[in-house]
């Protein structure tokens, strides 16, 4: 066994050289902080090499080719399908084959120290590094430790699975073959972008999805229209579908999974991308009293709530706020900053929307998904933001239908866009996309549910014409005038607001999901897809709640004759009625 070295003094260690790690040793570096980051595997972490980057170099081709084929005039230049060994190589070279010099120089170019080991707390402010070769470092640090070593696949418990060597995103965006048959159990990001990737390569693939559907944290319409578009591209897209067992034998061969109906899929990969495991677990949290292999809880400056005084901080994966890389990294600016002002004796001001609070993680969080058609949303959904009490009105407009623009970039435009206003403050809560070409729109919804900009002022933003953004003047148009949300039926309802760690809790955490609530506000406006009244039954009919109702009631309808039950009901319809 080796014998510890000397220890070496930091202002800030950083254990995780992802994108988190890497930005947080940069703003730290910045405020002229000494910085150790360690790092037991490759410098730039799981998405350089096993996620966000080689996913997205597999589906540029892939998109490509599908928008070449919706626009006539270049549908006919298409003459064949997707190079599988054009796209691995193209894959490969943004991965630098798997080799992180550029990134560990990156390290040493901002003046951080890079130590290549296993990081394990040993106490406070102290970290213990393992190497294969060489002594056990010991760290101390002056100001700050940031844990930030990401997550990892979280496979459910199933006989014969270890034998049956399933894939997770690591293989399913390194290897460089294409199997003729993949299986994907899964309908979050990983297995919708995976399904989009495998198929255009040519791979015959079929989607398990859970009860929930697709993207289920996302508005509703989102995976039902991927689920549509999927199945028209011959992807078998099966919802509901639950493996309960799974047989290779011998690792070899087909692999067979099993469903708890009875039915049967064989394939000759299966992908799961069934969720995601903080990486926590052998991390010595127990030398600081903290539960290994669990969720970090953090503060608005993502100093970790369980400990005393505010050394230890949790970035991005490990915290459950948002699973995605570009909210971490806003983590690591932002806590970049604390560490900074601390270090300095300057006060920290963690108000919303100041330096030192990631008050985006609760109100603002974009993500877009590369599946074909594309998706991105930010903000609440409309279920979201009615469960946290807000009176809200939903404007949905087809851009298909309604925007030039979408119908010059691809012929028959299939997308959808809606918008959640807050109607107690004039302002958005939310926005979704479907259709191609939206991942480079959804920023300009963040800026605008990030910096609550008025809808009265929103008209003032005026979109090109002819291009896609003008989406934003139909739902602005569609708004003013009733539009779709005229045509819907409203309840406006006094509702129980829940507290944003309900909302968080009840959506199964913040993974790929924009959780955010404004708690004081007096009610709920909801517009639902039915137009006819009697198909409307709220959720506190199938609870058997009673509501009291102050409107007249309609002979016919589910929820006027149900909401007379027997039981005490936390919610008052104070309305019903057609918008």
């Amino acid at each position: 066994m080796s014998q510890p070295a000397a220890e070496k003094s930091y202002d800030v260690i950083v254990i995780g050289a992802g994108p988190i790690g890497l930005t947080l040793a940069d703003r730290a570096r910045a405020a002229g902080l000494s910085v150790a980051v360690v790092e037991r595997e490759l410098v730039g972490g799981v998405c350089s090499y096993w996620a966000c980057i080689p996913s997205k170099a597999m589906l540029r081709p892939v998109i490509a080719v599908a928008d070449a084929r919706r626009v006539n005039g270049a549908r006919q230049a298409v003459t064949g399908p997707v190079s599988p060994p054009g796209v691995f190589a193209r894959r490969d070279s943004w991965v630098s084959d798997w080799n992180d010099e550029g990134q560990a120089g990156f390290v040493k170019g901002i003046g951080a120290e890079l130590i290549r080991g296993h990081g394990r707390l040993d106490g406070p402010r102290r970290v213990s590094v393992r190497s294969a070769s060489g002594p056990t470092l010991i760290l101390s640090a002056r100001h700050a430790v940031a844990i930030c070593t990401g997550s990892g696949p979280d496979f459910p418990e199933l006989s014969g699975l270890s034998e049956a060597r399933p894939w997770s995103n690591r293989e399913a965006t390194d290897v460089h073959t294409v199997p003729g048959r993949l299986a994907i159990v899964g309908g979050g990001g990983v297995g919708v972008e995976m399904a989009t990737a495998w198929h255009g390569l040519g791979a015959s693939v079929t989607l398990l999805a859970p009860s929930d559907g697709l993207l289920p944290r996302l508005e509703p319409f989102a995976g039902e229209m991927i689920a549509r578009a999927y199945a028209d591209a011959g992807i078998d897209v099966r919802i509901g579908a639950m493996v309960s067992g799974i047989r290779r034998p011998g690792g070899a061969g087909p692999v067979t999974l099993t469903m708890e109906d009875g039915a049967r899929v064989e394939a000759d990969e299966v992908l799961f991308a069934t969720g995601r495991k903080p990486l926590t677990e052998d991390l010595g949290l127990e030398t600081v009293d903290l539960e290994p292999g669990g969720w970090l809880e953090v503060d608005d400056t993502c100093a970790v709530r369980a400990v005393d005084e505010p050394w230890l901080y949790a970035l991005g994966d490990v915290n459950r706020h948002a699973l995605l890389t570009h909210q971490g990294k806003y983590q690591a600016r932002v806590a970049g900053a604390v560490i900074a002002a601390r270090a300095a004796g300057r006060p920290v001001d963690p108000a919303p929307w100041g330096p030192h609070a990631v008050t985006a993680d609760y109100h603002a969080v974009p993500q877009v998904f590369f599946s074909d058609p594309q998706v991105g949303a930010v903000g609440l959904t409309a279920d979201q933001a009615e469960r946290s009490g807000h009176r809200i009105r939903v404007v949905d407009v087809d851009p298909g239908a309604k925007v030039p623009g979408a119908g010059l970039y691809a012929d028959g435009y299939t997308g959808r866009a809606r918008m959640v206003v807050d109607e107690g403050h004039g302002r958005l809560l939310g926005v979704t996309m479907v259709g191609p070409g939206v991942e480079e729109l959804i920023h300009s919804a963040t800026v605008v549910v990030s910096a609550q900009v008025p809808i009265e002022r929103l008209w003032h933003a005026v979109p090109c014409f002819p291009t896609i953004s003008e989406v934003w003047l139909r739902l602005l148009e569609a708004y003013r005038d009733g539009g779709d949300a005229a045509a819907r039926l409203v309840v406006t309802a006094q509702v129980g607001a829940e507290e944003p760690d309900q909302v968080l809790a009840r959506q199964g955490g913040g993974a790929d999901a924009a959780e955010g609530e404004d708690q004081h506000a007096d009610g709920v406006q909801v517009g639902l897809d039915q137009p006819e009244h009697a198909d409307h039954q709220p959720e506190q009919d199938d609870q058997g709640h009673r509501a009291h109702v102050s409107a007249a009631h309609v002979p016919g309808c589910r929820f006027c004759e149900n909401v007379a039950g027997s039981h005490a009901c936390t919610r008052s319809v104070v309305a019903v009625h057609i918008a």
